[in-house]
C-alpha cells in the first residue's frame, strides 16, 4: 500500500495527558501507517477524515523537534508519553527520525519518558533509551503471525516486538506489555494469553491488559477483519462485550490467574 505523507507545522508538543502515570503526551505524527483494525485513535481526535484514511495517510509535524526545545524550558518537568494516539516508531519514522530527536531533547532536560511502540524500529535508539529515564512498554495483541497480520498489518510481527521487551529488559529499563485489544473469539484463547504473559515473565515485564473499545468509527475497519475470520462474529462481538455481558470480568480473572501463576503484576489498563 502506498501512503501518503504530509508535511505540516505543529503550535505545541508537550500536550497535557489525562492518561494515568503521564504527565505530557508527545505525538510527532497524526495518523499511523502501521493501519491496525481495532484502532480508535480517530475517534480521540474525533476527525472523520482522519478516520477513513487511517493507515494511509500521515502527518508528519516537521518542526516538533524545534517546538519542544523551546517548551521544555519552561514547562514544568513530568512524564511525557510517547505517543499516545499514533505510533512513535512507525515506519516513516526511520527517514525523518522526528521521535529520535524529540526523546534525546527530553532525556537532556531530564523528563522522564515512556514509549509505547508496536515497532523494533526503537531499537535503533538504545543508545538514547536508558534504565530510570525511560520506559518501554510494546504492544502484543496475538503470537500468531498471521493474525497479527490482519489485525496489525504493517507493523513489527510479534517475534520482533518480543525481542524488543527483551532487549531492553536486559539492559535493566523497565519494560511492560500492553496486552490489547482482547477481542472475542479472537485471540482470548487461553493459549495465546498465557504465551503473551510468559514473554512477559521471561522479561520480567509488567502486563497491562485492555477490552477492545468500540468508539466511533472503530467497526468500520476491524468488522470486514473480524467477518473474515469468522462469519457472523463482527455481528455479534458488540453483544458479547456489552455492559451487560459478563465477559470482561471472565476475560479479567482469567488473565489475572496466569499472571499470578507466572509471579507477573498485571492490572486493567485505563482502569477498565
Amino acid at each position: 500500500m502506498v501512503v501518503e505523507y504530509i508535511f505540516v507545522s505543529c503550535h505545541t508538543a508537550l500536550s497535557l495527558s489525562g492518561l494515568p502515570g503521564l504527565t505530557y503526551s508527545l505525538n510527532p505524527y497524526t495518523g499511523c501507517e502501521h493501519g491496525c483494525a481495532y484502532c480508535y485513535s480517530p475517534s480521540v481526535l474525533r476527525d472523520r477524515v482522519v478516520a477513513e484514511s487511517w493507515g494511509k495517510k500521515v502527518r508528519i509535524k516537521q518542526n516538533i523537534a524545534e517546538v519542544l526545545s523551546r517548551e521544555v524550558i519552561y514547562k514544568k518537568t513530568g512524564t511525557v508519553g510517547v505517543s499516545t494516539v499514533t505510533d512513535p516508531y512507525q515506519p516513516i519514522e526511520k527517514t525523518v527520525e522526528l521521535t529520535r530527536k524529540c526523546i534525546e531533547i527530553l532525556c537532556q532536560h531530564d523528563f522522564p519518558v515512556s514509549i509505547q511502540t508496536k515497532s523494533e524500529l526503537i531499537l535503533r535508539d538504545s543508545d538514547l533509551i536508558v534504565p530510570k529515564k525511560f520506559d518501554v512498554g510494546v504492544t502484543i495483541t496475538t503470537i500468531d503471525q498471521e493474525l497479527a497480520r490482519l489485525l496489525e498489518p504493517r507493523a513489527s510481527p510479534p517475534d520482533a516486538r518480543a525481542q524488543v521487551v527483551e532487549e531492553f529488559s536486559s539492559r535493566g529499563v523497565d519494560t511492560w506489555i500492553f496486552l490489547g485489544p482482547i477481542i472475542p473469539e479472537t485471540n482470548d484463547d487461553d493459549e495465546n494469553l498465557r504465551k503473551i504473559v510468559e514473554i512477559a515473565a521471561k522479561t520480567k515485564s509488567k502486563i497491562l491488559y485492555d477490552k477492545l473499545n468500540l468508539k466511533q468509527w472503530v467497526m468500520e475497519r476491524l468488522g470486514p477483519v473480524l467477518e473474515n475470520l469468522k462469519p457472523g462474529l463482527a455481528e455479534r462481538v458488540p453483544a458479547i462485550i456489552s455492559q451487560g455481558s459478563d465477559y470482561r470480568n471472565k476475560i479479567s480473572s482469567k488473565i489475572t490467574s496466569i499472571c499470578r501463576e507466572l509471579g507477573i503484576r498485571c492490572e486493567a489498563a485505563f482502569g477498565s
